[in-house]
């Protein structure tokens, strides 16, 4: 595959590119209600986007105020391809840029591997968001 390009910014710069992929994954393959999936935290946010060599949007994801990563989504055809390690290697180094000590990330089941190599520990049990089981995952920064 291509060199991924990934990008930081604001709502204002990555929301067409992020509202575009977030609503294909979560709202379309993952049944996601629009109205929970979309929330007033995006304009808090430090959004990372994933372009392929075409810039085209493959996937994106977010850095809440409190630390906490979320809304992590890589396309469908573009996923196993390192895509969403880029896009959160980035968010966290971002995170350690604001001097964050830890990020926190609410991880579905199914992911619980990807975010564990990244160096993300579960803990406590699980539980249901928007329908789909998670579970906590924290990451303690270095410096």
């Amino acid at each position: 595959m291509s060199p991924i390009k990934v990008i930081l910014g604001d709502w204002t710069t990555c929301m067409q590119d992020a509202m575009v992929i977030r609503h294909e994954v979560f709202v379309q393959e993952q049944n996601v209600p629009t109205e929970l999936e979309l929330d007033a935290e995006d304009q808090h946010c430090i959004h990372a986007l994933a372009y392929d060599e075409n810039g085209v949007a493959i996937g994106t994801g977010r850095l809440l105020p409190n630390a906490h990563i979320g809304r992590l989504a890589v396309r469908a055809p573009y996923r196993g391809r390192g895509v969403g390690s880029q896009l959160l290697t980035a968010l966290v180094d971002e995170a350690r840029r604001q001097h964050y000590l830890e990020v926190v990330l609410a991880a579905q089941l199914h992911a619980l591997a990807f975010y564990t190599a990244h160096g993300f520990v579960a803990e406590g049990g699980t539980y249901l968001d928007a329908g789909i089981e998670h579970v906590t995952m924290r990451h303690l920064l270095t410096v």
